[in-house]
Protein backbone atom coordinates (compact mmCIF):
# COMPACT_ATOMS: atom_id res chain seq x y z
CA UNK A 1 0.00 0.00 0.00
CA UNK A 2 3.12 2.45 0.73
CA UNK A 3 4.28 1.93 -3.04
CA UNK A 4 1.02 2.46 -4.23
CA UNK A 5 0.63 5.78 -2.16
CA UNK A 6 4.40 7.01 -2.79
CA UNK A 7 3.67 6.39 -6.46
CA UNK A 8 0.59 8.62 -6.55
CA UNK A 9 1.90 11.53 -4.24
CA UNK A 10 4.68 11.67 -7.00
CA UNK A 11 2.39 11.96 -9.86
CA UNK A 12 0.38 14.84 -8.80
CA UNK A 13 3.11 16.38 -7.56
CA UNK A 14 4.83 16.72 -10.90
CA UNK A 15 1.14 17.57 -12.03
CA UNK A 16 1.62 21.33 -10.76
CA UNK A 17 -1.29 23.71 -11.61
CA UNK A 18 -3.40 20.40 -13.18
CA UNK A 19 -2.26 18.34 -9.91
CA UNK A 20 -6.41 18.40 -9.36
CA UNK A 21 -7.28 17.34 -12.73
CA UNK A 22 -4.49 14.63 -12.67
CA UNK A 23 -6.02 13.52 -9.15
CA UNK A 24 -9.34 13.42 -10.61
CA UNK A 25 -8.53 11.36 -13.62
CA UNK A 26 -6.46 9.10 -11.56
CA UNK A 27 -9.36 8.01 -9.49
CA UNK A 28 -10.58 6.57 -12.81
CA UNK A 29 -7.56 4.65 -13.81
CA UNK A 30 -7.69 3.16 -10.52
CA UNK A 31 -10.26 0.57 -11.05
CA UNK A 32 -7.80 -1.07 -13.67
CA UNK A 33 -4.87 -0.87 -11.75
CA UNK A 34 -6.36 -2.57 -8.99
CA UNK A 35 -5.54 0.12 -6.25
CA UNK A 36 -7.91 0.84 -3.58
CA UNK A 37 -10.38 3.44 -3.12
CA UNK A 38 -9.17 4.04 0.15
CA UNK A 39 -5.57 4.21 -0.83
CA UNK A 40 -6.34 6.98 -3.24
CA UNK A 41 -8.69 9.42 -1.34
CA UNK A 42 -5.46 9.65 1.63
CA UNK A 43 -3.28 10.04 -0.81
CA UNK A 44 -6.40 13.30 -1.53
CA UNK A 45 -5.84 14.41 2.08
CA UNK A 46 -2.32 14.69 2.21
CA UNK A 47 -1.66 16.85 -1.36
CA UNK A 48 -4.66 19.16 -0.67
CA UNK A 49 -5.68 19.17 2.65
CA UNK A 50 -9.33 18.01 3.99
CA UNK A 51 -11.01 19.97 2.20
CA UNK A 52 -9.83 20.47 -1.73
CA UNK A 53 -8.83 16.60 -0.60
CA UNK A 54 -12.71 15.81 0.12
CA UNK A 55 -14.02 17.62 -2.74
CA UNK A 56 -11.31 16.30 -5.40
CA UNK A 57 -12.04 12.57 -3.93
CA UNK A 58 -16.16 13.26 -4.39
CA UNK A 59 -15.24 14.79 -7.97
CA UNK A 60 -13.41 11.19 -8.78
CA UNK A 61 -15.74 9.13 -7.53
CA UNK A 62 -18.82 10.73 -8.82
CA UNK A 63 -16.61 10.22 -12.35
CA UNK A 64 -16.34 6.58 -11.12
CA UNK A 65 -19.80 6.43 -11.12
CA UNK A 66 -20.76 7.89 -14.42
CA UNK A 67 -18.41 5.01 -15.77
CA UNK A 68 -19.90 2.38 -14.05
CA UNK A 69 -23.22 2.71 -14.94
CA UNK A 70 -22.37 3.61 -18.42
CA UNK A 71 -20.35 0.52 -18.99
CA UNK A 72 -21.47 -2.16 -16.50
CA UNK A 73 -24.35 -3.35 -19.02
CA UNK A 74 -22.01 -3.10 -21.91
CA UNK A 75 -20.12 -6.00 -19.99
CA UNK A 76 -22.39 -8.83 -19.44
CA UNK A 77 -19.71 -11.06 -18.00
CA UNK A 78 -18.95 -8.61 -15.67
CA UNK A 79 -22.22 -7.76 -14.47
CA UNK A 80 -22.80 -11.94 -14.11
CA UNK A 81 -19.61 -12.10 -11.67
CA UNK A 82 -20.96 -9.19 -9.89
CA UNK A 83 -24.37 -10.93 -9.58
CA UNK A 84 -23.17 -13.78 -7.95
CA UNK A 85 -21.08 -12.17 -5.56
CA UNK A 86 -24.00 -10.00 -4.28
CA UNK A 87 -26.26 -13.07 -3.81
CA UNK A 88 -23.77 -14.98 -2.22
CA UNK A 89 -23.07 -12.00 -0.06
CA UNK A 90 -25.91 -9.84 0.52
CA UNK A 91 -28.51 -12.71 -0.89
CA UNK A 92 -30.38 -12.87 -4.25
CA UNK A 93 -33.62 -11.43 -2.93
CA UNK A 94 -31.72 -8.44 -0.49
CA UNK A 95 -31.65 -4.70 -1.60
CA UNK A 96 -29.11 -2.76 -0.02
CA UNK A 97 -31.01 0.69 0.95
CA UNK A 98 -28.61 3.53 0.34
CA UNK A 99 -27.46 4.02 4.07
CA UNK A 100 -26.35 0.60 4.40
CA UNK A 101 -24.49 1.56 0.70
CA UNK A 102 -23.28 4.48 2.67
CA UNK A 103 -21.67 2.44 5.77
CA UNK A 104 -20.14 -0.56 3.08
CA UNK A 105 -18.25 1.92 1.35
CA UNK A 106 -16.21 2.84 4.90
CA UNK A 107 -15.12 -0.79 4.90
CA UNK A 108 -12.16 -1.47 2.79
CA UNK A 109 -12.43 -4.53 1.90
CA UNK A 110 -15.82 -4.60 0.46
CA UNK A 111 -15.79 -3.99 -3.29
CA UNK A 112 -16.83 -0.63 -4.36
CA UNK A 113 -17.98 -1.49 -7.83
CA UNK A 114 -20.37 -4.62 -6.44
CA UNK A 115 -21.61 -1.24 -3.98
CA UNK A 116 -22.48 0.89 -7.39
CA UNK A 117 -24.14 -2.21 -8.97
CA UNK A 118 -26.10 -2.46 -5.78
CA UNK A 119 -26.86 0.97 -5.91
CA UNK A 120 -27.79 0.70 -9.68
CA UNK A 121 -30.03 -1.99 -9.08
CA UNK A 122 -31.71 0.03 -6.19
CA UNK A 123 -32.22 3.43 -8.31
CA UNK A 124 -31.94 2.32 -11.94
CA UNK A 125 -32.77 5.47 -13.43
CA UNK A 126 -29.61 7.65 -14.14
CA UNK A 127 -30.63 11.03 -11.89
CA UNK A 128 -31.26 9.02 -9.46
CA UNK A 129 -28.63 6.76 -9.13
CA UNK A 130 -26.57 10.10 -9.33
CA UNK A 131 -27.97 11.95 -6.66
CA UNK A 132 -27.73 8.45 -4.42
CA UNK A 133 -24.22 8.28 -5.57
CA UNK A 134 -23.32 11.49 -4.84
CA UNK A 135 -24.87 10.96 -0.85
CA UNK A 136 -22.87 7.43 -0.75
CA UNK A 137 -19.81 8.75 -2.00
CA UNK A 138 -19.29 12.07 0.65
CA UNK A 139 -19.09 9.58 3.58
CA UNK A 140 -16.32 7.40 2.53
CA UNK A 141 -14.41 10.96 0.69
CA UNK A 142 -14.28 12.80 4.24
CA UNK A 143 -13.24 9.79 6.39
CA UNK A 144 -10.54 8.52 4.42
CA UNK A 145 -9.25 12.30 3.90
CA UNK A 146 -9.64 13.41 7.39
CA UNK A 147 -8.80 10.32 9.20
CA UNK A 148 -6.70 8.39 6.99
CA UNK A 149 -3.24 9.20 8.41
CA UNK A 150 -4.33 8.32 11.36
CA UNK A 151 -5.57 4.62 10.87
CA UNK A 152 -2.71 3.32 10.50
CA UNK A 153 -1.78 4.21 14.38
CA UNK A 154 -5.59 2.65 15.66
CA UNK A 155 -4.72 -0.38 17.40
CA UNK A 156 -6.62 -4.31 16.49
CA UNK A 157 -8.54 -4.20 18.94
CA UNK A 158 -10.27 -0.45 17.88
CA UNK A 159 -10.46 -1.87 14.26
CA UNK A 160 -12.20 -4.60 15.28
CA UNK A 161 -14.88 -2.79 17.42
CA UNK A 162 -14.93 0.11 14.48
CA UNK A 163 -16.32 -2.88 11.90
CA UNK A 164 -18.50 -4.32 14.69
CA UNK A 165 -20.00 -1.22 14.90
CA UNK A 166 -20.46 -0.21 11.55
CA UNK A 167 -21.74 -3.86 10.84
CA UNK A 168 -24.07 -2.97 13.39
CA UNK A 169 -25.08 0.16 11.55
CA UNK A 170 -25.52 -1.66 8.56
CA UNK A 171 -27.86 -4.27 9.88
CA UNK A 172 -30.07 -1.53 11.75
CA UNK A 173 -30.41 0.40 7.97
CA UNK A 174 -31.46 -2.56 6.39
CA UNK A 175 -34.75 -2.77 4.71
CA UNK A 176 -37.43 -4.62 6.81
CA UNK A 177 -39.19 -6.23 3.90
CA UNK A 178 -38.29 -8.44 0.93
CA UNK A 179 -40.50 -8.56 -2.08
CA UNK A 180 -40.24 -12.15 -4.41
CA UNK A 181 -42.39 -12.38 -7.39
CA UNK A 182 -45.05 -15.06 -7.33
CA UNK A 183 -43.56 -16.87 -10.25
CA UNK A 184 -40.03 -16.85 -8.38
CA UNK A 185 -41.57 -18.10 -5.55
CA UNK A 186 -42.80 -21.17 -6.78
CA UNK A 187 -40.14 -21.83 -9.04
CA UNK A 188 -37.50 -22.03 -5.85
CA UNK A 189 -40.59 -24.12 -4.30
CA UNK A 190 -40.63 -26.68 -7.18
CA UNK A 191 -36.62 -26.94 -7.07
CA UNK A 192 -36.70 -27.77 -3.50
CA UNK A 193 -39.06 -30.50 -3.77
CA UNK A 194 -37.52 -31.92 -6.77
CA UNK A 195 -33.76 -31.84 -5.61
Amino acid sequence: MNEDLSLLLIMVEAGGVFAPLAFILFHLLRSFIFIPVSVVIIAGGVLFGTMWGTLYSVIGLMGVSIFFYAFIDKMPKTQERIVKIKNRWFGEYRNLTVGQIAILRLIPFVHYHLLSFCLKQRKPGFKKYMNASFLTNIPIAFFYTIFGEYISTFTPSFIGLTLIGLTCLVYLLREKKSIIKWKEFFKRTKEKAAG
